[in-house]
């Protein structure tokens, strides 16, 4: 479900091109959907690697990039929950540059327009006090002009030897 103001899968797409992201590491998740879709049809030729969980995501991610690939890690906010000793480990520890793109499930569309602290799902509301708590910067994306933060996460995960992440605040829309 997307409403008018929601990010259409081109937009992301385009975005991504221009961070020169070459692969797009995932556990498929509802809220990027239309996204997941449209790099499964090809667009923005971006080679896709399914993981079986987030863990995997986080580990596989950081093989690519060792090898000189630029992956982007797509999950959602439980997904994250779910992977982070491996964050820690691989992302903060080892210091091996990580971009992610978090899907914020469970966001109820009154809380849009809000900070996503202020909604009364937990699985919205912790995910920026979490990244906080481990010093993970981040950037919003609320509208397709936020999309000009997806070359500075890479430059800051880079810059910084960490994590960097992405939130989608609403469901990806299907144009």
């Amino acid at each position: 479900m997307t409403d008018d103001h929601s990010i259409g899968a081109s937009t992301y797409i385009a975005a991504l091109r221009r961070a020169a992201v070459s692969h797009i590491v995932t556990v498929p998740d509802f809220v990027q959907l239309a996204l997941h879709q449209a790099v499964e049809r090809g667009e923005g030729g971006m080679d896709v690697v399914r993981t079986c969980n987030e863990d995997q995501a986080v580990c596989v991610a950081a093989g690519l990039t060792v090898a000189g690939k630029r992956p982007l890690v797509v999950i959602q906010n439980q997904g994250l929950y779910a992977c982070i000793n491996t964050v820690r480990a691989v992302a903060l520890d080892a210091q091996i540059p990580t971009v992610f793109l978090i899907g914020q499930f469970g966001r109820e569309t009154e809380n849009f327009e809000k900070p996503s602290k202020q909604s009364r799902r937990r699985v919205v509301s912790l995910l920026e006090p979490m990244l906080e708590t481990l010093a993970v910067p981040y950037w919003r994306l609320e509208q397709a002009d936020d999309l000009d933060a997806v070359p500075t996460a890479f430059d800051t995960a880079r810059s910084r030897r960490g994590a960097a992440a992405l939130i989608v605040g609403r469901p990806v829309a299907w144009h």
